[in-house]
C-alpha cells in the first residue's frame, strides 16, 4: 500500500511480506506492486502548460523527460511533505531544490513574511533588513567580509565571473566539467544539472568567442588544473567550482583537491570561487568552506540564504568587493535586489539554524536515510554508491566510487528511472534525475526516513 493510500501510518514490516523468491543468483522477496498513483489532475494541467510555456514546465529539470511519465503538479507544502493537485502525499526530498530546509511553509518564517507584507513586498530602495541579513552571512562565512544581494543563484554566478574578470584584467575561467552555476554563456559550457539530465550539447546561442574563454577542468583531479594554468599562463582571471558537487549528482571532493586549488590560484594570481548556492548554509553554519577548512577568495550563495523567496548574493574579500558599483567600476543592479521579503524569510531561516542541535540532526536523518537506502539495494542485488554530508545526500546505480562527472556517467539512468518512479507510487519525491542531489529538512523526523527505507526495500526488491 503506497503513502498515497496512507500507507505511512500502517506499513508492513519486510519481513512480513511474501516468502523469498529466486531470480538468477540473487536471493529477493516477490512484492507486490502498489496500487496504481492517480495523477489525472497532474496529466490534464501538465498537457495544456505545454502549449503555454516551452516544454510545459519554467525550468527543464522539472519535465521529468530523464525518468519518464509525466510530471507530478504540486497543490501545497507543508513541513517534510508535498502534495500534488491529485491529493497524493509525499514525503520530499528536492525541498524546493534545497532552500526549504527548515521544512516547507515553516510557521515561524511565515509568520514573519506575513507581518512584511503589511509593511510592503518591494521598495527599489535601502532597508535595515539588508543589513542584518548582511551581518548574519558575514559573522558565519570564513571568506564573506562583505556582501551583494541579488535575486537569484544564476545571477551571483554571473556576477563573480564579471567581477573576476574585472579584479585580475583577465579574461579566462576555469570550470569543472559536470559542475553548474547557473545559465550565463560562460557556465553553459560542459555543465551539470538539466544540461545533464536532457542529454544536451553545449547550448546554442552561447558565442564561440565566449565558450573559447572558459575552460573546463576534471573534478577531484589537480593535475588537469595545473595543465590549464600552463598552457594559458597570466590569462586565467579565477576559477569557480562547486565545492561539494550536487549537479551531476552528488560528488565529494578530497580536501587535498580543494585545498590545491586553493595554492594553485594564490601561486597564479587568479581568483578562487567557491559556488556555494546549494551547500551554503546547508552542510554546516559556515557552508561547505568551513567544513573544508578551505577559505576561497569569493563565495556564491543561494537557496537557503532565501528561506524559499528568490534570492542570491555574491561576497569575499573587501578588496575585492570594492570593485563592484557604486564603490567600483564593475557595474551590477537589479531592480529586487535586498528585496524585504527574500530578507526576511533569509534572516529567520538562518536564525533557525543556528539554533543548537539544527545541523546535527539534519546529519542524524540524512546519514540514516542514505545508510538505509544502500543496504536496501545490496540486499536486494542491485549495484549502488553514495553518502552524505549533513543535509544533502546522493547515490549513483553503478558500482563506484563516483569522484568527478566521468564517473558519474557509469550510473545505470534506466534503473534510476524505474526506481523514481516506483518510489513516486510508494509516496516518496525525489529529484527526477540521476544527476541532482537530494536534501533533507529540519521537519524530516526518523519516522519518515524509516518510511522511505521501507519503501525503497519494497522498490528494490520488484525492479
Amino acid at each position: 500500500m503506497s503513502l498515497n493510500a496512507k500507507s505511512l501510518q500502517a506499513q508492513r514490516p519486510f519481513t512480513a511480506q511474501r516468502p523469498r523468491a529466486v531470480r538468477g543468483s540473487v536471493s529477493v522477496r516477490a512484492v507486490a506492486a502498489p496500487p496504481k498513483l492517480v495523477t489525472k489532475r497532474s496529466e490534464e494541467i501538465f498537457k495544456e502548460a505545454q502549449d503555454l510555456l516551452p516544454g510545459g514546465v519554467n525550468s527543464p529539470v522539472r519535465a521529468f523527460r530523464s525518468v519518464g511519465g509525466g510530471p507530478i503538479v504540486f497543490d501545497r507544502v507543508k513541513g517534510a511533505y508535498c502534495y500534488d493537485v491529485d491529493n497524493n502525499k509525499y514525503i520530499d526530498y528536492v525541498g524546493s531544490w534545497g532552500p526549504a530546509i527548515v521544512g516547507h511553509a515553516n510557521d515561524e518564517v511565515n509568520a514573519a513574511l506575513k507581518a512584511q507584507i503589511d509593511k510592503g513586498t518591494s521598495f527599489g530602495a535601502p532597508c535595515e533588513l539588508e543589513n542584518v541579513l548582511a551581518k548574519m552571512v558575514i559573522e558565519r562565512v570564513p571568506s564573506v567580509e562583505m556582501v551583494r544581494f541579488v535575486s537569484s543563484g544564476t545571477e551571483a554566478c554571473l556576477s563573480v565571473l564579471r567581477l573576476m574578470r574585472a579584479y585580475t584584467g583577465r579574461e579566462k575561467v576555469i570550470k569543472f566539467t559536470g559542475c553548474y552555476h547557473g545559465h550565463a554563456d560562460s557556465f553553459l559550457v560542459k555543465a551539470g544539472s538539466g544540461v545533464i539530465t536532457l542529454g544536451l550539447p553545449d547550448s546554442p546561442g552561447v558565442p564561440k568567442s565566449t565558450a573559447a574563454a572558459t575552460l573546463t577542468a576534471t573534478y577531484n583531479n589537480l593535475d588537469s588544473v595545473r595543465e590549464l594554468f600552463a598552457a594559458n599562463k597570466g590569462e586565467v582571471a579565477g576559477l569557480i567550482l562547486e565545492p561539494v558537487v550536487g549537479n551531476s549528482g552528488f560528488i565529494v571532493p578530497t580536501k587535498e583537491f580543494l585545498q590545491g586549488l586553493r595554492e594553485i590560484c594564490t601561486a597564479e594570481g587568479a581568483v578562487l570561487c567557491f559556488d556555494e548556492v546549494m551547500t551554503g548554509f546547508r552542510i554546516a553554519k559556515g557552508c561547505a568552506q568551513e567544513h573544508f577548512g578551505i577559505t576561497p577568495d569569493l563565495t556564491t550563495m543561494g537557496k537557503v540564504i532565501g528561506g524559499g523567496l528568490p534570492v542570491g548574493a555574491y561576497g569575499g574579500k573587501k578588496e575585492i568587493m570594492k570593485m563592484v558599483a557604486p564603490a567600483g567600476p564593475m557595474y551590477q543592479a537589479g531592480t529586487l535586489s535586498g528585496n524585504p521579503m527574500a530578507m526576511t524569510a533569509g534572516i529567520k531561516t538562518l536564525e533557525i539554524l543556528g539554533r543548537p542541535g539544527a545541523y546535527e540532526h539534519l546529519e542524524k536523518i540524512t546519514k540514516r536515510l542514505i545508510d538505509g537506502i544502500i543496504a536496501a539495494a545490496r540486499e536486494a542485488g542491485h549495484e549502488i554508491t553514495g553518502g552524505n554530508i549533513s543535509g544533502m545526500f546522493g547515490f549513483f546505480f553503478c558500482k563506484g566510487p563516483v569522484t568527478c562527472f566521468e564517473d558519474a556517467l557509469a550510473a545505470d539512468t534506466a534503473k534510476f528511472a524505474r526506481f523514481h518512479r516506483a518510489m513516486l507510487e510508494e509516496g516518496v519525491y525525489l529529484a527526477p534525475s540521476q544527476f541532482e542531489a537530494g536534501f533533507t529538512s529540519l521537519a524530516h523526523t526518523e519516522a519518515d526516513v524509516d518510511a522511505t527505507i521501507a519503501a525503497a526495500r519494497r522498490v528494490f526488491a520488484r525492479i
